[in-house]
């Protein structure tokens, strides 16, 4: 068990590492990205990983605080399915009306890794596997659809 500063630690040297790794990789537009904190540019509506000592996962948030409006957005998502799982290569879950862990409503297209742990090293290499080749298909279909989500 660490502590929560070890933790910390673990996980920052985690993120750094992934950064570093993805540091060369051009966006699907040709230019440099943050790919840890990806800016989709439309409010409401984020990339998200994240990985901890069971399990890695990878989505789209939409984190509108109305309701209706974020069944509106998950619903433009669903147009796009098709060209979504193609893009990535495989099918991901969806999930409308979830709970976050801070008790907030969101809706999540997501896919998850496990058992995979960000604590151990020598899971660093899946992890990165996984992250890397999704999150550069999902800025890929973004620049696809992005325009279709600002209106």
């Amino acid at each position: 068990m660490y502590s929560k500063d070890q933790a910390s630690q673990l996980k920052q040297a985690f993120w750094t590492a992934f950064g570093q790794y993805m540091g060369p990789v051009l966006s699907a537009e040709g230019l440099r990205t943050n790919w840890i904190n990806y800016k989709t540019g439309v409010k409401h509506i984020f990339f998200r990983m994240q990985a901890d000592n069971k399990k890695a996962g990878i989505a789209i948030e939409i984190a509108h605080p109305d309701p209706e409006l974020q069944q509106l957005f998950f619903e433009q998502f669903e147009t796009y399915k098709t060209m979504l799982h193609s893009t990535l290569g495989e099918e991901w879950k969806w999930q409308l009306h979830a709970t976050d862990d801070f008790s907030k409503t969101i809706s999540r297209i997501y896919t998850d890794l496990t058992p995979v742990s960000i604590f151990q090293k020598e899971d660093w290499p899946k992890l990165i596997s996984f992250f890397k080749p999704r999150i550069i298909a999902l800025d890929e279909f973004w620049s696809d659809v992005k325009v279709a989500f600002e209106a």
